[in-house]
């Protein structure tokens, strides 16, 4: 487990190293925000890659959602680890450099703890996200369960499955290609793989227990220990917090595009 360890240590702080080398001389127009946030999006959608075929091949192995383990989900979570503490620094060096570009330069002329906790503040949902899933939930994957329910773990590496369309997204926003149907259609898919993968997630989990055991859906949270529940809402929570906001700014975007047609019909010329 200490080679997955390490080589997380070394795959993930190395792949944005490198894509900013590659970005920076590509695009030479691109300021050092633009080249971090990239960067950053990048190294996210391969993680969240892997952290879903990880989960797929773990709940397809898994019969037994109990007892049945696999060998990807102890390594994975290890190979996985390093990534939450590095993701936090970039997500601050994405936020330093966008503040200093939106004119804020006499606070961001350097980093401080100010800008530190400018960083903590707006993101605090994100990083907080990361904290427990590092502190909280590999602890416990790796130590406290006793060896028991691979299913469940491997079931939660899929809810990463919408984090690369998330992150095509923003590189589309950030090539100018925000108002293409490449872009919107891609919205439509983050909101599907969002739904099903982060929130549905959750039932499915519940009805496979039930499934197992013979209890109907409604009766399984009754049948687990309370921590698990707990465990789960605490993830749940966010989740569903995300994906109003994703609701929130796909309406926005649709309203905007729905008024700016309306203005061009306006504007143009009538014929006889």
């Amino acid at each position: 487990m200490l080679t997955a360890l390490v080589c997380g240590a070394v795959v993930f702080p190395g792949l944005f190293y490198s894509f900013r080398r590659i970005l920076k001389h590509t695009f030479t127009h691109w300021t050092d925000a633009d080249v971090v946030s990239v960067s950053e999006r990048l190294v996210s959608a391969i993680h969240a890659s892997l952290a879903t075929a990880a989960g797929v091949t773990v709940v397809t192995s898994c019969r037994d959602t109990m007892n049945d383990s696999h060998w990807l989900v102890n390594g994975f979570v290890m190979f996985g680890a390093p990534y939450m503490a590095y993701d936090i620094y970039a997500m601050y060096l994405s936020h330093f450099h966008t503040q200093r570009v939106r004119g804020d330069s006499g606070s961001y002329s350097s980093h401080s703890l100010q800008t530190v906790k400018a960083f903590l503040v707006k993101d605090r949902m994100l990083v907080l996200h990361h904290l427990v899933l590092l502190l909280i939930f590999m602890p416990i994957a790796l130590f406290f369960r006793r060896g028991l329910g691979d299913f469940f773990i491997g079931s939660m590496f899929t809810t990463e499955f919408s984090t690369p369309f998330v992150s095509i997204g923003k590189i589309l926003i950030q090539l100018g290609l925000d108002d293409t149907r490449l872009h919107r259609i891609n919205g439509i898919i983050v909101i599907l793989s969002f739904f099903v993968c982060r929130i549905l997630i959750f039932p499915f989990m519940y009805w496979m227990y039930g499934r197992q055991f013979g209890i109907p859906l409604h009766r399984v949270a009754f049948h687990l220990p309370l921590q698990c529940n707990v465990g789960n809402l605490v993830i749940l929570a966010p989740q569903i917090y995300w994906f109003i906001l994703l609701l929130r700014k796909a309406n926005r975007l649709y309203l905007r595009q729905k008024r700016g047609k309306g203005e061009g019909n306006k504007d143009r010329p009538k014929t006889d």
